[in-house]
């Protein structure tokens, strides 16, 4: 078998202190995580966590950083997953859209809110992603080469 780490992009958007996240039904639970989701074929980083967060939010962002790389290999199944994580302003809601099919819904919590129920975690990289974001520094776009 070969190994092959999954490329994945997440988007941390904030709010006056509240974060857009998507409820998410996975492994028999409802979960929270970020906007995310993997990098398509014949698309840059930054195409895919536009694409994913309107796809599944609903809501049209600017990119504005990026809040780092991480390496995660997922308990569950034994998938690693590197994940680019973007930190986004928002711009414009489409309440009309229809979020992709595996979404619960769109919401809006603080970190307090969240980090009060980490039975909710789609993983740890949930509230590390906002913490690094919280705790800065944002690097450039940039850093990302096509």
């Amino acid at each position: 078998m070969t190994w092959q780490p999954h490329i994945t992009v997440a988007t941390i958007v904030e709010d006056n202190g509240r974060f857009l996240l998507v409820e998410e039904f996975k492994a028999g639970r409802h979960v929270f995580n970020q906007p995310a989701g993997h990098l398509e074929a014949n698309e840059t980083l930054l195409e895919a966590a536009l694409r994913e967060t309107l796809e599944e939010t609903a809501w049209d962002v600017e990119l504005t950083g990026i809040v780092g790389i991480y390496l995660y290999t997922a308990p569950s199944n034994g998938v690693t997953y590197q994940r680019i994580c973007f930190a986004a302003r928002p711009l414009r809601h489409h309440p009309e859209r229809a979020l992709d099919t595996d979404i619960v819904r769109a919401t809006w919590l603080t970190r307090d809110e969240l980090l009060a129920d980490p039975e909710r975690w789609r993983s740890e990289l949930v509230p590390q992603c906002i913490d690094d974001y919280l705790a800065g520094p944002l690097h450039s776009l940039s850093l990302i080469r096509n």
